[in-house]
């Protein structure tokens, strides 16, 4: 299995412990790019705390946040996959998402004819040039598993046999269900300061696809919050990306300048950060936690901009522009008592938190022979539908 970031591996965390628990397979874990940069929290350090091993490291994130970098990165991530995958010599890969520490694992195995497992294709982000990313996977993958049964029709879509992509939701979901939370002096502990109610947590990461909307909407968010001085705001950590320095140092200085209300952690772990989730007042941000894992969580999430254009949402979503007044007004809105109950109302359309199980018995009975030499289902130019409602600001339908 591959992970290249805190972005994936907290998804993965319930199927990476249903898969070492089960005694027919052997687990190999390769951890690359966000896990190993301080910047990040040197998040490998998480992994082994949670007691797994890992078997190879591949370093590929360069200091430079530029197209350019990002470009040079992903060149690194495929050489140095190709390393690991010749010393560890899996039957299968398996990895999640969209990012491009992915594409350049997929790339790779690709390349040595090694069936690939995709988990989270067919949804759509069109405000993440991450977007391209999971469909340019999904085209190298051979076994499919999607959150719901829209985004498998839409993989189906794509030319992949039905056969060969299954519904199973995501397994991020499953930790919801079976993880115990923390309670809140764990979490003042971990985080370094008291949470006084409302407690906002905000995950802002750069709109790659969409960069001028990106830096509005990030001026647009710490002016609003600056209108709301009684909550206490913790701010998670930026994907390495393109003008992620840029969004993580501006995030930090907003939190010296408030360092009584307002603490910037670079990592919580997964079962930290839900557990924040869960007794948050709500999420504001741009990230696809606020729409996945927070609508399970029944907490109310404000979604800033286009970062997440075309992921359905649950009704607890209130999605507002990049300007403070927009933002401030949607922050107001996710308070009320009518919102919160509203909230406590809300279901996940990305799965029912059993996903685990599902991949793991899809992955035990799956004749891997039959997934080499990858074919493709003629499916014509049929029409795929958005969900969540047409893009904004005038992107292409």
């Amino acid at each position: 299995m591959f992970t290249g970031s805190r972005a994936d591996y907290g998804p993965l965390l319930a199927l990476i412990h249903a898969l070492e628990d089960d005694p027919e397979i052997e687990l190999s874990l390769i951890v690359s790019g966000g896990h190993l940069v301080a910047d990040q929290g040197m998040t490998v350090r998480q992994i082994e705390a949670d007691g797994f091993r890992i078997d190879e490291r591949v370093e590929m994130v360069l200091a430079s946040d530029t197209a350019t970098g990002a470009a040079k990165s992903f060149a690194l991530g495929v050489i140095g996959c190709a390393e690991a995958l010749d010393r560890v010599g899996p039957d299968l890969l398996i990895l999640l998402g969209d990012r491009y520490e992915a594409l350049a694992a997929a790339v790779t195995a690709s390349m040595r004819l090694l069936p690939i497992a995709h988990i989270s294709g067919g949804e759509l982000s069109y405000g993440s040039t991450d977007d391209s990313a999971r469909h340019a996977i999904t085209k190298l993958a051979h076994l499919h598993f999607t959150a719901n049964e829209e985004f498998r029709q839409r993989v189906i879509q794509m030319g992949e046999r039905p056969e060969t992509v299954h519904s199973t939701g995501v397994p991020s979901l499953d930790t919801i269900r079976s993880a115990p939370l923390l309670g809140r002096p764990e979490l003042e502990r971990r985080i370094g300061m008291e949470l006084r109610d409302p407690v906002i947590v905000v995950t802002y990461h750069p709109a790659t696809a969409d960069p001028d909307g990106s830096r509005d909407g990030l001026v647009g968010l710490l002016t609003a919050l600056d209108r709301v001085p009684d909550a206490s705001v913790v701010f998670t950590a930026t994907n390495v990306d393109r003008d992620g320095s840029s969004v993580a140092a501006a995030i930090r200085a907003y939190g010296l300048r408030h360092a009584s209300r307002v603490s910037v952690v670079s990592s919580l772990g997964q079962t930290g950060y839900l557990s924040l989730v869960k007794q948050a007042a709500m999420v504001v941000g741009n990230s696809s936690s606020g729409l996945v894992e927070a609508p399970a969580l029944q907490t109310p999430t404000v979604n800033i901009g286009t970062r997440q254009d075309g992921r359905p949402r649950a009704t607890s979503v209130i999605d507002c522009g990049e300007q403070a007044e927009e933002i401030e007004s949607a922050i107001r809105l996710a308070l009320t008592p009518g919102h919160q109950a509203l909230a406590r109302s809300a279901v996940s359309p990305f799965g029912d938190g059993r996903a685990a199980a599902r991949i793991v018995a899809i992955v035990k009975n799956v004749e891997l022979g039959s997934l080499q030499p990858k074919t493709f289902a003629d499916r014509g130019c049929e029409s795929v539908n958005r969900p969540g409602g047409q893009p904004r600001r005038g992107l292409p339908a």
